[in-house]
């Protein structure tokens, strides 16, 4: 298959040089849940050239309202395992690399060391929080989702350049779940389009990504808000990892 052909209606809008860097992108979604399971499907219809999958949990049937990579036959399985066998049939050229373990400050550093950019599509603030310090030790650009109930947001994270996701929670606004997580199926897929798309402007250099912006997403009233973020000052996790002229 030529690459015009599978990318035609892709590269007529990023042209061949934007492709060109898709394929030979490296990216890590952290998670593979609501938002994990949906950025996976855009970004290896996309063409990147490989992605790194992490998740430790397998297919629950209360997950299969939202988490549209999985059927009723997965339920049980890990997620990693069925995630790995969907995408590579829906792109047999994109390398994937499975990690089915849970993110620990041990293991960050490993997994998303030779990422391009990383997606934050996990669900709590602790395992959020390993992968903030990670992505502002390593120097990684994060794309961030979160969705609850009506509601989800996106923001884009350049350490050294953009507040980190210690200061967006000073915010208050960072959804929480423990457990039940409530969430309309389509408001995941809002934010999973985001995302995604964040990841293909940063990779391509194409566009304006939501740096130092918290883009929220009311999906019940149908209302789109932008924060404009600014980064604090003594910030416990930049402080600790960047250089003062970075600060």
């Amino acid at each position: 298959m030529q690459l015009m052909d599978r990318y035609s209606r892709q590269i007529a809008v990023i042209g061949r040089e934007g492709q060109e860097k898709l394929s030979k992108a490296r990216v890590a979604v952290i998670g593979l849940g609501g938002l994990g399971s949906l950025v996976t499907l855009y970004l290896v219809g996309a063409g990147v050239g490989e992605l790194t999958i992490v998740d430790y949990d397998t297919v629950s049937i209360s997950d299969l309202h939202r988490q549209l990579l999985y059927r009723e036959e997965d339920v049980g399985k890990p997620k990693v395992e069925v995630a790995a066998r969907r995408l590579h049939d829906l792109n047999s050229t994109v390398r994937i690399r499975s990690v089915g373990e849970a993110l620990t400050e041990d293991n960050v550093d490993d997994i998303i060391r030779d990422a391009d950019v990383v997606v934050d599509a996990l669900d709590n603030w602790l395992s959020r929080q390993v992968l903030n310090e990670s992505i502002v030790r390593l120097r990684k650009p994060l794309v961030h989702g979160a969705v609850n109930g009506w509601y989800g947001q996106v923001s884009t994270i350049i350490p050294g350049k953009t507040p980190c996701l210690y200061e967006l929670v000073q915010l208050k606004s960072l959804p929480q779940c423990v457990g039940f997580c409530p969430v309309v199926g389509p408001v995941v897929g809002v934010v999973a389009s985001i995302e995604a798309l964040e990841v293909i402007k940063l990779i391509t250099g194409i566009g304006e990504p939501l740096t130092s912006r918290l883009l929220v997403i009311d999906g019940k009233n149908w209302i789109i808000d932008e924060i404009r973020l600014s980064r604090v000052e003594n910030c416990p996790v930049c402080s600790k990892y960047l250089k003062s002229k970075e600060k």
